[in-house]
């Protein structure tokens, strides 16, 4: 080294010939490892809102693939479900189909039943009228007794099919059951009475088939 001597000042002037200093490369890689560490923890560590989408997507997929990917039905067992609900469908058809078939055989029978009656009636009619201008002394005569024997067999055919008369004289009149060709004012009988019947009204179960003609009082 050579000395240099300046204003009474000595410096040491290092000579290219001397050797380096040789620095070892294991201490290189300790000193990167080092400011690897160094870093910022909080970059190391994931974001916990992106962690919650993250399960959010997760559980979405899930149900996806639960939902379509539901096990099929077996074939035949959705087969015989098909034919059941077909058996029950058709049983309930046959069902309504019935009653509805009873309803109107029942209908029709009693519109055939109500018919018969009504061209009965004026047969019984004839019989109460021939009966009625029967005198006295002749009551006993046999004809007689044979035509009434008739007449009282007729209404008991009628009466079993659930034929009856229908009350009229001394009741009050009833725009259902009779008919008012006449009005009469009478004081001893009381408003809206029935005082006189020209034609016997008749029903048959719970229909009228024939309405009474009658004379009202008041």
């Amino acid at each position: 080294m050579e000395e240099i001597r300046k204003e009474g000042i000595s410096e040491e002037i290092p000579n290219e010939d001397s050797p380096k200093e040789d620095f070892p490369q294991e201490d290189l890689l300790k000193e990167e490892s080092s400011e690897k560490t160094s870093e910022d923890p909080a970059d190391s560590e994931e974001d916990p809102q992106e962690t919650e989408e993250t399960g959010e997507e997760t559980q979405e997929e899930e149900k996806k693939k639960g939902f379509f990917g539901k096990k099929k039905k077996d074939k035949k067992d959705a087969r015989i479900e098909e034919l059941t609900d077909r058996v029950q469908r058709q049983m309930a058809e046959f069902d309504n189909f019935r009653k509805r078939s009873e309803k109107e055989k029942a209908a029709m029978f009693e519109m055939g039943a109500k018919s018969v009656i009504e061209k009965v009636l004026p047969t019984i009619d004839n019989f109460e009228r021939g009966l009625a201008g029967i005198p006295e002394e002749k009551q006993s005569d046999p004809f007689v007794e044979g035509m009434e024997k008739v007449y009282r067999q007729m209404l008991s055919v009628l009466e079993s099919l659930g034929v009856k008369p229908i009350e009229a004289v001394g009741k009050e009149f009833d725009p259902n059951y009779h008919n008012a060709v006449m009005h009469v004012e009478d004081e001893e009988a009381g408003e809206n009475i029935i005082v006189e019947e020209f034609q016997k009204g008749y029903m048959y179960r719970d229909a009228v088939v024939r309405h009474s003609m009658v004379k009202v009082a008041n």
